[in-house]
């Protein structure tokens, strides 16, 4: 059953949680977050999101607290083409909704025990997203 983002979590995410992630979201030394953008999927406009992520060589792997009803699930659906922050560096890919995949499993594989929990008390419809990056390599550059 859905809990919608009122009360408690509401404030909580919107005012003290929030805010310190966007700003932490794709900085070299927090390798927990990155910063999301996709393309808006009516505007057409750059859209960023601080996203919990776990990178495993050209994959950067995060589990969407709110499901296919997150605004950036929307978008990605809709223009799968996304650029990343991640540790430092802009990055772009192509992002896939795994709705298949185990998202507390995927949670648990990417090692964040306490940000897991924290993207598991208030998400309400988990939902595992696989972003392939491009490569980063000097002859990928060319």
């Amino acid at each position: 059953m859905a809990r919608p983002r009122s009360g408690l979590r509401g404030a909580l995410s919107r005012y003290a949680i929030d805010p310190v992630f966007r700003r932490a979201a794709g900085a070299r030394w927090v390798p927990t977050h990155a910063m999301l953008e996709t393309t808006g999927r009516r505007s057409g406009l750059a859209r960023r999101t601080p996203v919990v992520s776990a990178l495993d060589g050209d994959t950067l792997w995060l589990v969407a607290e709110h499901g296919r009803r997150a605004a950036y699930v929307l978008n990605l659906e809709a223009d799968p083409r996304v650029r990343v922050r991640v540790r430092g560096r802009w990055r772009r890919g192509t992002a896939r909704p795994l709705p298949d995949d185990d998202p507390r499993a995927r949670l648990r594989r990417m090692r964040r025990p306490l940000l897991g929990r924290i993207v598991r008390w208030f998400g309400d419809d988990l939902l595992t997203v696989r972003i392939c990056l491009e490569p980063t390599t000097k002859e990928a550059l060319r």
